[in-house]
C-alpha cells in the first residue's frame, strides 16, 4: 500500500482544469486550509478528488475524505469526520476532544465535501482542529466560504466554452459513456453540441444532464429544445415549472446558479411522471442504496415495485442517479431539487414514514442475523447505512416512540461494536426517555446503555444497568434478557477482578435458560467444559491477504466437531458461554477453560458466527501462552485478528495484537514482537484507550515486553516499536498476520 487514506474512486473521465489543479497544488503546499467555492454542479467535488489524490503522497498519514452532503443537521458532523479519519473513540471524553487528540501528531490531508449547509459548525470544528493539530491540512468544498480564520478560497468557474475544447470534450465523453457507438460525427452535430455547451455556460453537471438526453433526441434536436427552454420567459403561473426556476432575482441566485437550476428543471421535464415521483422519493436516502432499498422506501401508489425498478433505470440513463455496480447514489444538487418536488407533492411525511419503516426492518433483520453466516455482511451493512439509521431513528422518536425504542435496542450493539458508542448510548437513552416501554424492548435498551458504558470504561454505570436488566428480565420471564444481562454483569465483574462471581452467575443462568425439546422430553444435555477433549490447534496466516487465517489441520474439522453437539445457539447464549471461558482463565483453571473455549469456537464456526468466535480464539491464544505454548498462541491470535478485521472491530484488533506480540516475544523474536506491539499501540490510540483488557492480561504483557527488550536490547526494541506505531494501521495488521513477520 503506497497511499494511505480513503478517497472516492473516479468513475468517469476528468476533463481540463489544468490551471485550477496547479493553483490547488500550490495552495495545499502553502496553506493549511483551502476552500473551493462555486455554485452547485460546477465540478468542485471532482476537482477536490483529483487534487487530493495528486497531493496524497506528501502526507505520511494519508488523505481522508468526508462527504457532508447527507448530513441533515450538525449532530452527526463530529461522528462523520471521526469515521473519515479512522477514529472509533471508546472513551467518555467529549467527541471534539477525542478527535483533536487523535489528529494532534498526524500529518494528513482532510477533505470535507459539500460543507455549505453546515458552514458555522464546520468553521468552529476546523478552527479547533487546525489549532491543536499542526500537521493537519484541510481542503473544503462549499458554495460559500466558511469564514474560518486563515481560510484561503479558490473560486471554481465553469469550463470554458469559447477558445477551449474542455466543455465540448466533456459533452462528447459523457455521450460515449452512455452509448459507446454515439458520437458527434453527423453533419452539424459538433456545432450543435458546442451551442449546447455555450447555452449551459460550461457548467459540468448541466452538460452531463444534457448529454444524457441524447438517447431521446438527436444533438440538433437537443440544442433546439435547450435553446427554447432558455429563451422562453418563465410563466409564474405555470405550476409545472420549478420553484427554483422562478428565483430570478440576481441578489438571491447568481446567474450561473440559475442556469443549472433551469437545466435540472428541463431534465426533470424529460422524465416520465413515475421517474419524477421516484426522483422525489429517493431524496430521503442519505447513503448509497441498492434496488431493494429503493423499492422499500419508494413503493406506494402508482410506484409499484416493478415500476420503481423501471423508473430507477430511467433516472440512471438520464444521469440523475449514478450507478456503481449494484449501488446507486444521487448528487446533492439533484437531491435538493427532488426534495423541493417532494414538498410540492405534499409527500414529505409519508416518504419519511416509509424510510423509517424500511430501516426499522433492516435493524430487525440485522439483529436476527447476528448469529449466522451473514453476520459479517450485516455488520458492514449497519456500519455503511449509519446516517440513514440515525435519520430513521430521529423520525421515529418524533412520531412513533414504540418503534423507535425497538429500533434503538436492535441496532445498539452493532453501533457499540462499530465504535459508535456515543450514538448507541445517546439514542438508547433518548428512546427510554421518550415514553414508557415494557418487555424485551426495555431490557434491550438498558442492555445497550450498559454495554456502551462498559466499552467506554464506565464500569459503575455498566454495573447499574446489568442489575436493572437482570431484575426486569426476571420480572418479564425473558430468557434472552437474562442471558444478555448476565453477559453484561459478568463482563463488568471480570473487568473489576471478580471472576468467581462472573462464573457462578453465567453457569447458573445457562442452566436456567436451557430449552426443552418440542416433544416435551428432557432438556437437551449440553456439553460442559469437562465433556470435551481440548486439542490445541495451529494456524498459519496467508501470506497474500488479511483475513485468510483459520485453525489448521491439528484441530477437528467443522463436520467432525458438529457430531453430537447442540445446534447453533442464540447470540446472547454464546456470549454467556464466553463469560465462563474468560472467568475460568482468570481463575487459573486453564484446562477447563481451553476445553470450553474450543467447544465455543466450534459452536460459532458451525453457524458462521465471527464476533464471539474471535474472542474464543483470543482466549485460546491467552491459554496457550500461559501454558507455555507460544507457537499455538500466535496461531490463535492470528485467527482472532482475521475475524476482527472482517468485522472492522478496532478494539478487538488492539487486544489481538497485544496477545500476538506477547506470543512472538515468548518465542524469542524481540524485534518482531516490538513491531507488533507498536501496531497494537496505534490501534489502542484509534479507540482512545491505553492498553486494556481483563486484569490477568496486564502481567502477561509486562513479562513478554521485558522478554522482547532483553532479546534485542532497548535501542533495537524502540526502533521496531516506532516502526509499528507509525505504519499505516492496515499495513501493520497485514504484516502482523504473516507468520514470518520481518523487519
Amino acid at each position: 500500500m503506497t497511499q494511505v487514506g480513503f478517497l472516492p474512486d473516479e468513475t468517469s473521465s476528468f476533463v481540463g482544469r489544468r490551471a485550477e489543479l496547479a493553483r490547488l497544488e500550490t495552495a495545499l503546499a502553502e496553506r493549511r486550509m483551502t476552500t473551493l467555492i462555486g455554485p452547485g454542479g460546477v465540478g468542485k467535488t471532482r476537482l477536490a478528488v483529483r487534487a487530493a489524490r495528486a497531493a496524497a503522497d506528501r502526507y505520511p498519514d494519508g488523505a481522508w475524505w468526508a462527504d457532508l452532503s447527507p448530513l441533515y443537521d450538525d449532530a452527526l458532523l463530529l461522528p462523520t469526520v471521526s469515521d473519515a479519519v479512522g477514529l472509533a473513540d471508546h472513551t467518555l471524553r467529549m467527541p471534539v476532544e477525542a478527535l483533536c487528540e487523535w489528529l494532534s501528531d498526524k500529518r494528513l490531508l482532510l477533505v470535507l465535501d459539500s460543507a455549505e449547509h453546515l458552514r458555522g459548525p464546520c468553521s468552529h470544528l476546523l478552527a479547533e482542529l487546525l489549532t491543536t493539530s499542526p500537521g493537519l491540512t484541510v481542503l473544503v468544498t462549499s458554495r460559500q466560504p466558511l469564514g474560518t480564520r486563515g481560510e484561503h478560497t479558490v473560486r471554481i468557474q465553469p469550463l470554458p466554452v469559447d477558445g477551449a475544447p474542455d466543455a465540448l470534450q466533456l459533452f462528447e465523453d459523457r455521450l460515449r459513456a452512455s452509448d459507446p457507438h454515439a458520437g458527434l460525427d453527423a453533419p452539424g452535430d459538433r456545432a450543435a453540441a458546442a451551442d449546447i455547451c455555450r447555452r449551459l455556460e460550461g457548467i459540468p453537471l448541466a452538460i452531463e444532464l444534457a448529454a444524457a438526453g441524447i438517447g431521446r433526441h438527436t444533438v440538433a434536436q437537443l440544442a433546439t429544445r435547450i435553446g427554447t427552454r432558455f429563451d422562453a420567459p418563465v410563466d409564474a403561473e405555470d405550476l409545472t415549472a420549478s420553484r427554483l426556476d422562478l428565483l430570478a432575482d440576481d441578489s438571491l441566485w447568481p446567474r450561473r446558479h440559475r442556469t443549472l437550476r433551469t437545466t435540472i428543471g428541463w431534465s426533470h421535464e424529460l422524465c416520465t411522471p413515475l421517474e419524477r415521483l421516484l426522483w422525489a422519493r429517493l431524496t430521503l436516502l442519505r447513503t448509497d442504496f441498492d434496488e431493494e432499498t429503493a423499492r422499500e422506501v419508494c413503493t406506494e401508489g402508482p410506484l409499484t415495485p416493478h415500476e420503481v425498478d423501471r423508473a430507477l433505470q430511467g433516472l440512471v440513463a438520464q444521469s440523475v442517479v449514478q450507478r456503481d455496480g449494484t449501488r446507486y447514489r444521487m448528487l446533492d444538487t439533484l437531491r435538493e431539487y427532488g426534495r423541493m418536488w417532494l414538498a410540492e407533492l405534499g409527500e414529505e411525511r409519508a416518504a419519511a414514514d416509509r424510510h423509517a419503516r424500511s430501516f426499522l426492518g433492516l435493524a430487525r433483520r440485522a439483529h436476527d442475523g447476528w448469529t449466522g453466516p451473514d453476520q459479517v455482511s450485516w455488520y458492514h451493512t449497519v456500519a455503511d447505512t449509519h446516517l440513514d439509521l440515525c435519520a430513521a431513528l430521529d423520525h421515529l422518536l418524533a412520531h412513533d416512540v414504540a418503534d423507535a425504542q425497538e429500533m434503538a435496542g436492535r441496532v445498539g450493539f452493532f453501533w457499540a461494536c462499530c465504535g459508535h458508542l456515543s450514538e448507541a448510548r445517546g439514542y438508547a437513552q433518548r428512546a427510554l426517555d421518550a415514553g414508557p416501554v415494557e418487555g424485551p424492548h426495555r431490557t434491550r435498551l438498558q442492555w445497550v446503555l450498559g454495554v456502551a458504558a462498559l466499552l467506554q470504561g464506565d464500569f459503575a454505570t455498566a454495573e447499574k444497568y446489568g442489575a436493572l436488566c437482570t431484575a426486569i428480565a426476571l420480572y418479564d420471564h425473558d430468557d434472552e434478557g437474562m442471558l444478555g444481562a448476565t453477559y453484561l454483569s459478568g463482563l463488568t465483574q471480570l473487568m473489576n477482578g471478580e471472576p468467581a462471581a462472573a462464573l457462578e452467575a453465567a453457569e447458573r443462568v445457562l442452566r436456567m435458560t436451557e430449552t426443552a425439546p418440542p416433544d416435551g422430553g428432557p432438556a437437551e444435555q449440553r456439553p460442559t467444559a469437562t465433556d470435551t477433549t481440548y486439542e490445541p490447534t495451529s494456524c498459519e496466516a496467508s501470506s497474500s491477504e488479511v483475513g485468510a487465517c483459520e485453525p489448521g489441520a491439528s484441530g477437528p474439522t467443522s463436520s467432525e466437531a458438529g457430531r453430537g453437539l447442540p445446534p447453533v445457539e442464540s447470540a446472547h447464549r454464546l456470549r454467556c458461554h464466553l463469560i465462563t471461558v474468560f472467568a475460568l482463565t482468570a481463575l487459573g483453571r486453564l484446562t477447563e477453560s481451553g476445553r470450553a473455549a474450543a467447544e465455543l469456537r466450534r459452536a460459532c464456526e458451525r453457524g458462521g458466527e465471527y464476533w464471539t468466535r474471535s474472542y474464543a480464539d483470543y482466549q485460546l491464544a491467552l491459554i496457550a501462552l500461559l501454558q507455555g505454548r507460544p507457537e499455538d498462541s500466535a496461531a490463535h491470535a492470528r485467527a482472532m485478528l482475521a475475524g476482527k478485521h472482517r468485522l472492522r472491530d478496532s478494539f478487538g484488533i488492539a487486544l489481538g495484537l497485544d496477545i500476538l506480540a506477547a506470543a512472538i516475544a515468548a518465542q524469542g523474536a524481540g524485534a518482531q514482537a516490538a513491531r507488533v506491539y507498536g501496531t497494537g499501540h496505534a490501534y489502542w490510540r484509534m479507540v482512545g484507550h491505553p492498553q486494556r483488557g481483563t486484569p490477568e492480561l496486564g502481567p502477561v504483557r509486562e513479562t513478554c515486553e521485558l522478554q522482547a527488550r532483553a532479546a534485542v536490547g532497548d535501542e533495537a526494541y524502540q526502533r521496531a516499536f516506532e516502526r509499528g506505531q507509525t505504519d499505516n494501521a492496515e499495513v501493520g495488521l497485514a504484516a502482523a498476520l504473516h507468520s514470518d513477520l520481518q523487519l
